[in-house]
């Protein structure tokens, strides 16, 4: 992410996927709420791919409202890839987030820039009062969000909330990969920011399905993993790698001193006769019945360490070629200006 320096002090940006029917409701409220800031700001759509007339709807919105800037993506990249165009191509010095199916509250706006005001680099929204189903969204959700707290160090009760405030000099500092846009309060942790938590409205769907599932968990823990592996690995790999190998190695260090043990005391006469065994089978004398388990445990190690590193791979690929994560197809700024 590049360096900007802007007149306009508060950016919303807000990922877009088939919320045709929540588009013009959307933009009136933000509307409503930003303009009663007395601050320069615009509000930045990016369409996902979406295939519902969702682009149509925007368009439409872009006449009606100012400060609006729209960004089609050429195809469904996923809400990441979607939060990270938002900061690009968006220029304020303060950055917000939030769904567009209206269940977080535009009006909370103004509470979470006032704790930014207070000296915060991130603050993050605590849907305290979710109305969602307890089993299907409420319980992962409090799983996941102990394990991500747990994990990084950085306790907070949401993680999963898009309602969030950035200070832009802390997004400079963080890349966006895979499903990683619910770390970011992890990451900007890392990279020296200052993190708080505030309850926010939350509301239910009052349009369309949800786009989010339990399908999102296996994925989700494997981001998991790579945060745990930047936040704490990524300037000395051999810390986590070295760890791995050693305990690989000890194990297999006793075994062999077993076996070894075994076939000395075959060798000795008057003990020619005594072997430990299993179900009748000399475990000294059968090496590969012993050896396989830990040799799939090496090989599962293996993959592990394959991921971690193409993770850091990807990473140098992306960025020394500063190749974005998304394929803008079309722009529209709203003609009047704010």
């Amino acid at each position: 992410m590049q360096n900007k320096t802007s007149l306009i002090e508060i950016s919303v940006a807000l990922p877009v996927y088939n919320e045709s029917e929540s588009v013009a409701p959307l933009c009136e409220e933000l509307h409503k709420t930003m303009s009663s800031l007395g601050r320069t700001y615009e509000i930045v759509l990016i369409d996902d791919g979406s295939t519902d007339g969702t682009w149509e709807k925007l368009v439409e919105q872009s006449h009606r409202f100012p400060c609006l800037k729209l960004i089609k993506l050429r195809r469904n990249f996923g809400q990441t890839a979607a939060m990270s165009a938002g900061f690009m191509e968006s220029s304020g010095n303060v950055v917000i987030t939030l769904d567009a199916d209206l269940q977080n509250s535009p009006s909370d706006i103004p509470m979470l820039i006032k704790k930014l005001d207070e000296g915060y680099d991130v603050v993050s929204g605590w849907r305290k009062g979710r109305k969602d189903p307890f089993l299907s969204r409420k319980l992962p959700s409090m799983m996941a969000n102990a394990l991500i707290s747990r994990i990084t160090g950085v306790y907070l009760h949401d993680y999963g909330c898009t309602l969030k405030a950035y200070r832009r000099e802390i997004l400079e500092n963080i890349r966006l990969y895979g499903e990683m846009h619910r770390f970011i309060p992890a990451l900007a942790c890392w990279v020296g920011g200052k993190i708080c938590e505030v309850e926010v409205a939350h509301h239910p769907r009052r349009f369309g399905l949800s786009k989010y599932g339990i399908s999102r968990t296996t994925r989700v823990i494997l981001d998991l993993m790579t945060v745990k592996f930047l936040m704490q690995y990524s300037k000395g790999p051999i810390q986590i790698f070295g760890k791995i190998g050693l305990w690989t190695l000890l194990p297999a260090l006793l075994f062999l001193l077993f076996l070894v043990f075994g076939n000395v005391l075959s060798w000795i006469p008057a003990m020619e006769h005594t072997s430990v065994a299993w179900f009748g089978v000399e475990l000294a004398k059968r090496p590969f019945w012993i050896l396989a388990p830990f040799m799939l445990i090496v090989f599962g190690m293996q993959f592990i360490s394959i991921g971690l590193l193409a993770e850091i791979l990807i990473r140098t690929y992306h960025e020394s070629q500063d190749k974005p994560i998304y394929v803008i197809k079309e722009t529209v700024q709203s003609g009047d200006k704010c």
